[in-house]
């Protein structure tokens, strides 16, 4: 059955599940006070690059199921179910997160909350926070004991809103059964489906997320770590890779090495955790997260010593890196490995030149001094060496013949290249966590 329901924040994670809930049959309103967000929303742009939401977003408004509003009004207190789906950054000064986007949130739609409504926070948050709020909006309210759950995302940017339509596991953490006999409702299509239902208290709820982030973080600095043995050792780390992936216990995703991890999500999430297990007294539990950080900083750094290692000086020497953004098939360059990259090699001395298919625009006010070419030939004019540092398509198909550097040499920072092909081409291909002949 068709229900009303307000999606409060129009980031990545609240556009994307607005447009998913409108998809699957639900009146969706998204709540969102930046009046530029909300002037591109209604024009089928969703201001961020990730493919097919454009469209399916263009169809839902089109559809008459998605309306967008810079603040609550009556027609909130029409709605059964209110997700909130704001940001929780990383504070500035801290490993923490910051949780007051949420706090803001709440007290918003305080005066048009219907006491049987249902409150569900999707955001990522520390332990604890969702009980913290529940107080927050019995006070805000003077409800007894207003309905609050919490459902965490597993959205991977470049397949957001497949997994939204489609995740692998749908987790709630409720109070009370109305809750859940809501959540279930929203949700029925996916249930159907037979999409996996946990149902578990807040508490579970929110750390299921912090959880698996820092454990796939720690996946890909495991095989990180084991990249920098092979370095020095001889040993092949992608070959390595393919031979304990098979391993059904251990399995082959994220268990690729090249310069880490980044994104808007693994490197908060997991600096997140620390600090609220320290804050509650078992930091020792997650110490070993301190380690995975680094590991994942030094996979960048690694890149600048084999650049140094190669041309000597990087002073006046020209660096082409290929890839701005954290991952392909997005825009989004919050603590990408690329643009790290890139800010090394300037910080050393190098004229940096950035190209990404993307996510340039997300560069150019933050750090004028990278040199941006959208033209991936005219790139590597004057070039003396290359990184590839995000794997995208243009990079992994591109014809090494066609491109014209002052010096043939690349790093392969993702283990994409075909490297016979690129050495044919008169390349010196370095790569991490392999020893190449050339």
């Amino acid at each position: 059955m068709a229900m009303k329901i307000t999606v409060i924040g129009l980031g990545y994670l609240g556009t994307t599940h607005a447009v998913a809930m409108a998809k699957v049959g639900h009146q969706v309103i998204g709540i969102e006070p930046n009046q530029q967000k909300i002037d591109s929303l209604v024009q089928g742009r969703a201001g961020f690059f990730e493919p097919g939401l454009d469209q399916e977003l263009a169809a839902q408004l089109a559809s008459g199921r998605l309306t967008f509003k810079q603040a609550h009004d009556e027609s909130s207190r029409d709605a059964d179910i209110h997700f909130i789906c704001v940001g929780t950054p990383q504070s500035a000064g801290s490993m923490a997160a910051d949780t007051s986007y949420l706090e803001s949130a709440i007290q918003a739609l305080a005066p048009f909350l219907r006491e049987d409504a249902l409150v569900v926070g999707k955001s990522t948050v520390p332990v604890g926070t969702a009980a913290k709020l529940a107080q927050q909006l019995a006070k805000a309210t003077g409800f007894t004991s207003p309905n609050l759950a919490w459902n965490p995302e597993f959205l991977r940017e470049g397949t957001a809103l497949e997994d939204s339509l489609h995740p692998d596991r749908l987790v709630i953490g409720v109070t009370n059964p109305r809750s859940e006999a809501l959540l279930r409702e929203v949700f029925a299509p996916m249930i159907d489906a037979g999409i996996p239902f946990l149902v578990t208290d807040l508490a579970t709820a929110e750390l299921v997320k912090a959880a698996a982030n820092a454990f796939l973080a720690t996946k890909i600095s495991f095989i990180n770590a084991m990249a920098e043995i092979a370095e020095v050792s001889g040993a092949d780390a992608t070959e390595l890779a393919q031979a304990i992936g098979y391993d059904e216990r251990i399995g082959n995703k994220f268990l690729r090495n090249g310069v880490g991890f980044g994104g808007g999500c693994l490197p908060k999430d997991i600096r997140a955790l620390i600090a609220r297990a320290e804050e509650l007294g078992v930091g020792e539990s997650v110490s070993y997260l301190h380690e995975i950080d680094k590991i994942n900083l030094r996979r960048r750094d690694r890149v600048i010593t084999l650049l140094t290692e190669e041309l000597g000086s990087l002073s006046g020497k020209r660096v082409l890196v290929l890839g701005a953004a954290f991952k392909p098939d997005s825009d989004d360059v919050r603590d990408s490995p690329a643009l790290g990259i890139a800010l090394l090699a300037r910080a050393a001395g190098a004229e940096v030149v950035v190209h990404d298919p993307i996510a340039l625009h997300g560069v150019a006010v933050k750090h004028p001094e990278l040199e941006l070419e959208q033209d991936l030939a005219k790139a590597f004019i004057g070039i003396h060496a290359v990184v590839l540092a995000t794997e995208w398509k243009e990079y992994r198909e591109l014809d090494p013949n066609t491109v014209t550097p002052k010096e043939k040499f690349i790093i392969d920072g993702r283990n994409v290249l075909d490297v016979a092909r690129w050495q044919q081409a008169g390349f010196k291909v370095l790569a991490l966590g392999r020893t190449i002949t050339n």
